[in-house]
């Protein structure tokens, strides 16, 4: 599950979304390669793509920052 993607040439000023989700609602395919793992964090564009998933909360906010993006909590 480990795998890059290209965040794009975004701007700082880019807001995206972190949100937790139970990996239970992930499709089949995904939760086969999470064992054991209950709850992840998805960082989601301001259209509700997501556009990552990760095992932990400050790791989502340091993805996003790391890619210019502003990250915003969800609830």
């Amino acid at each position: 599950m480990d795998s890059k993607f290209d965040f794009g040439g975004g701007t700082s000023s880019q807001t995206v979304y972190i949100r937790q989700v139970a990996a239970a609602t992930l499709p089949r395919d995904v939760q086969d390669q999470l064992p054991g793992v209950q709850t992840l964090y998805a960082v989601h564009d301001t259209d509700g793509e997501r556009l990552a998933l990760v095992q932990d909360r400050a790791l989502a906010f340091t993805l996003a920052r790391e890619n210019e993006l502003r990250p915003v909590s969800v609830h």
